[in-house]
């Protein structure tokens, strides 16, 4: 094809285009049909999903009274309280000995350490026999607990964590 023909076809189709076409028959009547119809359904659907959400969130609410009202505080006292804390603090210790078993302690006698902890552990639950609801004795033994705790994880943590 030529320059001069391409150029005429190219003319001819550009005119074709800036021509304005007609539909067939009048559209405006199904356009409003499915404009109206979409706007209803789409009320139905926000409807729906309103009432489902009142429903859930009432539901919630009422699930949450209930649970407050029928939830019985549970409080240790005494010796169950020190039981409690000592069984937990043994479990995170042994936790904390298990995972540094591999690892090279920074210090020779952190055992001695731990030991001497443990007597004074000792010392406040024997103390806590007499009086066991003493909360300056109860605050002691949990501060003796981790002072354990810190000591394992000082004693095996990198040297270089600690620059």
């Amino acid at each position: 094809m030529s320059k001069t023909n391409f150029e005429q076809a190219l003319a001819n189709k550009l005119a074709d285009v800036s021509r304005e076409r007609q539909p067939a028959r009048d559209l405006w009547p199904g356009i409003e049909l499915a404009l109206s119809s979409e706007t209803s359904d789409l009320s139905r659907v926000v409807v729906g999903k309103k009432i489902y959400l009142v429903a859930a969130t009432v539901a919630m609410f009422g699930l949450i009274g209930w649970l407050s009202v029928n939830q019985q505080p549970v409080s240790l006292t005494g010796d169950d309280l020190v039981a409690s804390l000592s069984e937990q603090h043994l479990e995170q210790k042994n936790a904390l000995l298990v995972r540094f078993q591999d690892q090279p302690a920074l210090t020779q006698n952190w055992q001695d350490q731990l030991t001497e902890l443990d007597d004074a552990a000792d010392a406040i639950k024997t103390a806590l026999e007499n009086e066991p609801n003493n909360m300056a004795l109860l605050k002691m033994l949990q501060s003796v607990h981790q002072q354990q705790i810190n000591l394992i994880e000082r004693v095996h943590s990198s040297k270089w964590s600690q620059i």
